[in-house]
């Protein structure tokens, strides 16, 4: 696989690295937040760095890509410290799985203004809410982007594209690393899982899921050996989902098989409606409503035009970057995310693209989710056995062959670098993989243990400590400056926009499901 890399250590460097990282806003009570989206922070719709996920609480903040990951990491430092600046009495949980919450009727529906791309944003999550429940839209993780770098494109295309074009190269090289990380994404959740309790109010609309956990205390459901409970099968997973056919082996399967998911009615979404007496209840009632809804733990992206389908995007240009969203917030670190963790992400996502990668089988396919969803559930338990090439194997003999498989990755990587931070990223994980209680999960539980805590207490408590950090942080006057212009802007934006002229939103609707970018 890499035995060029003596020669050529400089051509896995440069790819760039963004992050988006998800946070539930809290009240002083540690209550879910049910204020508006604060206006300081700009609109949600139009600001390109500070918005909302799924629901009106779960503040997402995205960084621009770079190649340096501390400048990634600076850069989302920066925003929460501004975020921070404009909160109020509120704080940003630092878990992945919500707390302070009760019951569906908690967690207000994101809102994007009046616009009809606004409308559309608002009554898919509200489709969200009729097919899963609103709990679901208050869960929260990081989404780790990485495209390849450009020369280390041009250098595989040279040696192994053969007659294929460079972009065609590219888009089936892609799709090798999303199958391989198929394969291995389970070692995210083992080593960086952090969600390995709930509160029981996040059953409150589902009760009848209680039953497969174990109490921790009377405010507290876990599993003892779990370490993502977020990536199990109580997140937004659904029967129809589940047998979904997503051709991951070539990007033209892929847009056709998630498209044949949006236009397929779907017997038990038809029985909720679409327009009920005015009021849209979802935007479809077809197995999927949009591309998004389909819950996937990498999605090949493709930077989208104005109202553009993703799998337009990607039918129009290829895939430009990966997105991998199996990452949990690291209750320990105010911002999510370490360098460490970045660093061996980007190795491991080196790995999975210059390791071969044959085509999936239905089976293998079975398989691979059987496998993320035993980690997920169970990855710390002794002796955990999971299923490679049909033969059980243990977690920790293939977890410890896929770190030997990154270590000429992370060698070559650190060519450029002061120091290895990448082979010390790789070494801090093999501790981890050696001592299961090294990990968050288990240090969490162990936290959890110590001070007699319910979930909720921990995470508030610790919530309270990042938000203490971060008070010690000042923004200089130009970078703060900068964010109330941005913010500013972005109102500006949404104002012109819902003041323009528009199609009726059935219209609209009708252009966007036939693929018209164009349509406001």
């Amino acid at each position: 696989m890499t035995h060029w890399l003596t020669n050529h250590p400089h051509l896995l460097s440069g790819g760039f690295k963004g992050i988006e990282k998800e946070s539930l806003r809290i009240n002083a009570q540690g209550l879910i937040s049910q204020a508006m989206h604060p206006h300081a922070l700009g609109s949600a719709l139009m600001h390109s760095q500070i918005t909302t996920d799924y629901s009106e609480a779960l503040i997402e903040l995205i960084t621009s890509p770079y190649a340096d990951i501390n400048h990634t990491l600076d850069e989302l430092q920066k925003t929460h410290q501004f975020v921070y600046e404009n909160l109020g009495q509120e704080q940003l949980l630092c878990a992945s799985m919500p707390c302070g919450i009760d019951g569906d009727e908690s967690i207000r529906i994101a809102e994007y203004g009046t616009s009809n791309i606004g409308r559309m944003k608002h009554v898919y999550r509200h489709g969200l809410w009729h097919r899963y429940g609103r709990t679901m839209q208050a869960i929260a993780g990081i989404h780790f982007n990485y495209s390849v770098p450009q020369h280390l494109w041009d250098f595989l295309h040279e040696k192994k594209g053969g007659n294929q074009s460079l972009e065609a190269f590219k888009n089936a090289s892609y799709f090798g690393l999303i199958r391989n990380f198929q394969r291995i994404g389970w070692l995210i959740l083992y080593l960086f899982g952090a969600s390995p309790a709930i509160c029981k109010n996040f059953f409150k609309s589902r009760p009848s899921l209680m039953a497969q956990f174990e109490e921790f205390d009377n405010g507290t459901l876990y599993h003892p050996y779990a370490t993502s409970l977020r990536m199990s099968d109580i997140g937004y997973k659904s029967k129809n989902q589940a047998n979904l056919a997503i051709d991951y082996n070539t990007l033209d399967g892929y847009v056709q098989s998630l498209s044949a998911a949006i236009s397929t009615p779907y017997s038990e979404y038809e029985k909720i409606g679409v327009c009920v007496d005015g009021e849209y209840k979802q935007l479809n009632a077809n197995i999927l409503q949009i591309e998004n809804e389909f819950y996937s733990i990498m999605r090949p992206k493709q930077i989208a035009q104005s109202c553009e389908k993703p799998t337009a995007a990607l039918r129009r240009a290829g895939v430009e970057y990966v997105e991998m969203r199996a990452l949990d917030l690291n209750p320990f670190n105010p911002l999510g995310i370490d360098e460490p963790t970045a660093r061996f992400i980007e190795a491991l996502l080196l790995t999975c693209l210059l390791t071969d990668s044959p085509e999936i089988t239905p089976e293998e396919l079975r398989i691979n989710n059987s496998n993320q969803l035993k980690v997920a559930n169970h990855g710390r338990k002794p002796n955990v056995e999971l299923v490679r090439n049909g033969k059980n194997i243990p977690l920790q003999t293939w977890a410890n062959d896929i770190l030997q498989q990154m270590k000429p990755i992370c060698a070559a990587l650190d060519e450029n670098e002061i120091g290895q931070p990448y082979i010390e990223s790789l070494a801090l994980q093999a501790r981890l993989v050696k001592n299961a209680d090294l990990t968050p999960s288990a240090k969490m539980l162990a936290k959890m243990r110590e001070y007699n805590k319910p979930f909720a207490c921990f995470a508030v408590d610790q919530s309270a400590e990042h938000a203490s950090f971060f008070a010690t942080q000042q923004l200089d006057d130009t970078t703060r400056q900068t964010f109330i212009d941005n913010a500013s802007a972005s109102h500006l934006k949404q104002h012109s926009l819902e003041n323009a002229v528009q199609p009726d939103f059935d219209q609209f609707l009708q252009h966007y499901f036939l693929g018209n970018p164009h349509v406001n």
